[in-house]
């Protein structure tokens, strides 16, 4: 096993990293310490695990034991994808007037959406998993990757003008290209939140699971992909060539959003507070809370304590296991009550 290999792993605080060997897929989970959202060190580690892919790939040692054809962003906080921006923290540095930490956080969230939304520039596929709520930062997260799989209860949407603010991290670029400008522009100014069936219709949602079966959904796609998995990737090659998102773009709106975040008075900033206060519910609003979400669970979820499943997982022999050595993959789905007001 490569060096370049055991480095994808971490250690991890708000991220963690499984490898499918059956699907030849790196699975990369959100997994925050407080809040459901972007903090400065998910975003680090994010930005930490594409690169230490990247080493993979140009190292070559260790592709053929354990390719990597498929990166699929997920989340280990039951009904919750991710909740956005880390508003706190926002706050903090508007009533600051810190510029430069605002765009440094901006520049991170734009670094990784664009590296997603080009594959790494490697011979893979990006795909994000949605089971719950993506809202702001995580909806546009969500639409960096080359596919959206969705399960029918999630909701994703764009709040940020509820605050006096627009979300700068890529969605008006995503959107555009996917529903059209004016499209684009009523979901960003009227905040609304959709559901997985309507974003499945817009075709923002390009697979949309049964509740509780978005994992299957997830394996479902993937055996069907690799089946013509070169002629897909280069029609997304093609697709980026014929109307490219360019780092440029997404840096100059990131900037826009940089500008316009310290132009933000009292009340704007007393609004936001209380999203602050939503975000550590784990939900954006009440109106939208769904009655139970389902939480996928594999066989070393059975046997080890919620904290300790980030792999590398380490046996009694002192062995380093990085993915789920059985043939037959195993799952149960479990129904959690969303956390109440």
């Amino acid at each position: 096993m490569s060096t370049q290999f055991r480095e994808i792993f971490g250690p991890y605080k708000e991220m963690s990293v499984r490898y499918d060997h059956n699907q030849e897929a790196l699975w990369c989970y959100f997994n925050p310490a407080l809040r459901p959202c972007f903090s400065p060190l998910m975003l680090k580690e994010s930005k930490q695990i594409q690169q230490a892919v990247i080493r993979y790939f140009e190292a070559g040692k260790g592709l053929d034991e354990f390719p990597i054809r498929y990166l699929i962003l997920a989340s280990q906080t039951p009904g919750v994808f991710n909740l956005g921006g880390d508003l706190e923290l926002f706050i903090h540095l508007i009533q600051n007037c810190n510029r430069r930490q605002l765009l440094e956080y901006a520049t991170y969230c734009i670094d990784i959406c664009y590296t997603n939304t080009v594959n790494l520039n490697l011979p893979l596929t990006t795909i994000s998993y949605v089971e719950g709520s993506a809202l702001g930062g995580g909806f546009e997260s969500a639409m960096s990757s080359n596919y959206l799989i969705a399960e029918k209860h999630s909701q994703m949407g764009l709040p940020e003008i509820r605050f006096n603010l627009f979300p700068g991290m890529g969605a008006y670029s995503f959107l555009g290209r996917k529903v059209g400008m004016v499209k684009a522009e009523e979901m960003i100014t009227t905040g609304k939140i959709y559901s997985g069936p309507e974003l499945h219709k817009m075709g923002l949602v390009d697979i949309l699971a049964e509740s509780g079966q978005g994992y299957e959904a997830v394996d479902c796609f993937i055996r069907k992909h690799r089946r013509a998995a070169n002629g897909l990737q280069s029609v997304h090659r093609v697709r980026q060539i014929f109307n490219p998102v360019t780092y440029e773009e997404l840096m100059d709106i990131a900037k826009v959003w940089v500008d316009s975040a310290l132009q933000l008075k009292d009340k704007d900033l007393k609004t936001m507070a209380r999203f602050v206060l939503a975000q550590n519910r784990g939900q954006m609003t009440a109106q939208h809370k769904p009655k139970k979400v389902h939480l996928v669970r594999t066989r070393q979820d059975r046997r080890l304590n919620p904290t300790d499943t980030a792999f590398p997982l380490v046996d009694s022999h002192g062995n380093e296991i990085f993915y789920d050595r059985r043939r037959n993959f195993d799952r149960r789905a479990i129904d959690i009550m969303q956390v109440s007001n």
